[in-house]
């Protein structure tokens, strides 16, 4: 059976969800609705409705008008095995000594590595995407400088393969949140694959909005993989939530971005001890003076 999408993009977050607010009344009603921000700087936001039977052009075109946003695109989206797909397509990820595979990929983690087992199924967040393996590769870089967190946060944790990265080297609990209460599920299950349950606890929340997260400060180590706006919003609340000379990895953010990131967290008293760039990402790490 087809499926339809219909994407369209507005130039803020909360006319963007009133927009896909009003797409849930629409006549067929869509199967699924999202609002994306677009991850190139621009600062626009994508709109997206799904549908099983072919949306009503003209009430799309309308509802677009009425919310300020571009002209609707509709296209019909091709069957298609995702969970094969992907793992035909995702290759294990080597970051530093961590190895990010698949189960369909069991027979290749190397002798000596830190596995991470994430299934095709939840690729989001695997390490594939340059912000995590920049993160999962600057974790490696400072547990090689002698650095040991014995009290561990991150924060938008999707998959939650940073928070296992973590537990899997240091042995003191981990707490992980994410705003999106199926992430939340996903990064359970992840955590229960791995055999990190009772090490690694999920919660929902928004940034540090979470009485566990808030009881659990300070921390010595703080992972942020989210996007520049986010980042910047959050800075007074991660340095409040660090021990002194405690250490933020922050990725999510374009080269073009890393300046003003470092900057708002410079008022805050957090400052840049190492820069690096994956291709177009770049991954920071922060230390508390």
């Amino acid at each position: 059976m087809p499926v339809y999408s219909a994407l369209t993009t507005l130039d803020a977050r909360e006319p963007a969800e009133a927009l896909a607010e009003a797409l849930e009344n629409l006549d067929p009603e869509p199967a699924g609705v999202g609002v994306f921000e677009i991850e190139d700087g621009s600062g626009q936001y994508e709109v997206g409705a799904y549908f099983e039977d072919a949306p009503n052009d003209i009430a799309l075109a309308l509802i677009a008008m009425a919310h300020g946003a571009r002209p609707f695109a509709v296209s019909e989206v091709p069957e298609t095995d995702w969970v094969a797909h992907v793992k035909r397509e995702l290759q294990p990820v080597e970051a530093g000594r961590f190895f990010v595979y698949g189960s369909h990929d069991a027979d290749k983690v190397p002798d000596g590595s830190v596995p991470l087992l994430i299934e095709a199924a939840m690729a989001f967040g695997t390490g594939h995407h340059a912000t995590t393996k920049g993160c999962l590769l600057a974790l490696d870089r400072l547990e090689r400088e002698g650095v040991r967190a014995r009290n561990v946060a991150d924060i938008g944790c999707g998959t939650a393969v940073l928070a296992m990265a973590a537990a899997a080297i240091w042995p003191e609990p981990v707490i992980a949140s994410d705003i999106d209460p199926v992430a939340v599920e996903v990064a359970e299950a992840n955590v229960a694959a791995n055999g990190l349950t009772g090490r690694v606890r999920c919660v929902e929340a928004a940034g540090f909005g979470h009485p566990d997260l808030r009881a659990g400060a300070p921390y010595d180590l703080i992972f942020a993989n989210i996007l520049k706006g986010p980042l910047i919003e959050l800075a007074p609340d991660m340095a409040a939530a660090l021990a002194p000379g405690g250490r933020a990895i922050l990725s999510g953010i374009l080269n073009t971005q890393a300046d003003a990131v470092v900057e708002a967290y410079k008022l805050t008293g957090l400052f840049a001890e190492a820069r690096n760039e994956h291709g177009e990402w770049t991954t920071l790490v922060l230390r508390k003076g």
